[in-house]
């Protein structure tokens, strides 16, 4: 889906571009209010960027699937330690532990990093999925 991060004219896309892009396509399409609030300043390699943003197509299925949110704010960061990714919503949220195809497969796309991914859930006031990737030395 991501592989390239390619547009049209065979331009490489960064990581903030192909971001940005998609986020305005799912609110477009879902009606749901998405702000963003930072969004990386540098490059990252292709697996970096498939794997946040294979992330970030899953946990918007899942928003728009059980949530009923009707905002999704969104942070992806790059420090000195790595990568931080913040998905959070407004939605109907949950109790218990996160289970289920999707999250399973947001922690492998952060395990391959070396990464982990975490979703904490408060029913009644949302859920929030937050990955952080080590900085490859």
């Amino acid at each position: 889906m991501f592989e390239k991060l390619r547009m049209r004219g065979e331009r490489s896309r960064s990581l903030a571009q192909a971001l940005e892009e998609h986020l305005a396509e799912w609110a477009r399409r879902t009606g749901i209010v998405v702000e963003t609030w930072a969004l990386p300043g540098r490059d990252v390699s292709a697996g970096v960027a498939q794997a946040v943003l294979a992330t970030l197509v899953e946990a918007l299925a899942n928003i728009e699937r059980h949530s009923r949110a009707n905002v999704v704010s969104v942070a992806v960061t790059l420090g000195r330690g790595g990568l931080r990714m913040t998905v959070s919503d407004d939605g109907v949220g949950f109790s218990g532990p996160a289970a289920g195809r999707g999250v399973v497969a947001m922690r492998t796309h952060f395990a391959g990093l070396g990464g982990t991914l975490t979703v904490n859930g408060v029913e009644g006031q949302g859920t929030t999925v937050t990955g952080v990737a080590p900085r490859k030395r």
